[in-house]
């Protein structure tokens, strides 16, 4: 027959107390699982509160640097504003009014003070080179009529002379024929006949001209042979109306 073992005291109690045992470990267990829970929880709660006051900074940061560029933005705004409105006074510039109104107006000035100058220049060269022209004609005409006369008219041409002269010259030309040649003439049958071979003009304007004369004369006394004689002379002309006459008659 087979014996049946009982369990030893010791060993049956050893094991109650290690079932009694058992709620309290299982407790301390719980306190320690139930502080590490805690202490990661206090760890959040620190991280928590060390948090807060950086994100209020943050959060005052953020707002501060919404409200620059806000600040930025609206000063760009106005800047934009004002160079829009600056444009906006700061028209462009119309050439087509500029050339109409300015330049074109300037330069059709100067054509016409241009084209003035130039008449102008124009018929001063063309007055003075008719004021050339008919006083050299004028200086050999009046020249050979004040040198030429015959015994019998004498008077008569060399008075007539007289109207181809003005001035002092005139003056003393009429006491000369008076006084010397009209009556010498008469007297010893006295003839003249004078040419003008040739004669330049030496300076002419409408108003006055000088004209060099080269004169040849022959004079016939009475029955005597001719005697001839070449001269120059230096005539000087002034405009009187719309004639010329002789104020100025020097030998040269």
């Amino acid at each position: 027959m087979s014996r049946h073992r009982m369990p030893r005291g010791g060993d049956s109690t050893g094991s109650a107390d290690e079932k009694a045992e058992t709620p309290e470990a299982t407790t301390e267990k719980s306190e320690a699982t139930t502080e590490k829970a805690e202490a990661p929880a206090a760890g959040t709660a620190s991280a928590q509160e060390t948090a807060a006051p950086k994100t209020e900074e943050t959060a005052e940061e953020t707002v501060a640097a919404e409200e620059s560029e806000a600040a930025e933005e609206t000063e760009q705004s106005e800047e934009t504003d004002e160079t829009e409105a600056a444009a906006r006074d700061r028209r462009p510039i119309k050439w087509s009014r500029v050339l109409a109104y300015g330049v074109l107006p300037g330069i059709a000035l100067v054509l016409a003070m241009a084209a003035g100058y130039l008449k102008w220049q124009h018929d001063s060269i063309a007055a003075a080179e008719t004021a050339r022209i008919e006083s050299v004609q004028t200086a050999k005409d009046s020249t050979i009529t004040m040198l030429s006369y015959k015994p019998d008219t004498v008077g008569q041409q060399l008075n007539d002379a007289r109207d181809l002269l003005t001035g002092e010259f005139r003056e003393s030309y009429t006491s000369l024929i008076n006084d010397v040649v009209i009556p010498g003439a008469q007297e010893k049958q006295i003839s003249a006949v004078a040419t003008v071979p040739a004669a330049a003009s030496v300076s002419a304007d409408p108003n006055h001209a000088v004209v060099l004369v080269f004169v040849n004369q022959t004079v016939v006394v009475g029955q005597d042979a001719p005697t001839d004689t070449a001269s120059s002379v230096r005539v000087g002309l002034d405009k009187v109306g719309d004639r010329w006459l002789i104020s100025q008659f020097d030998p040269v």
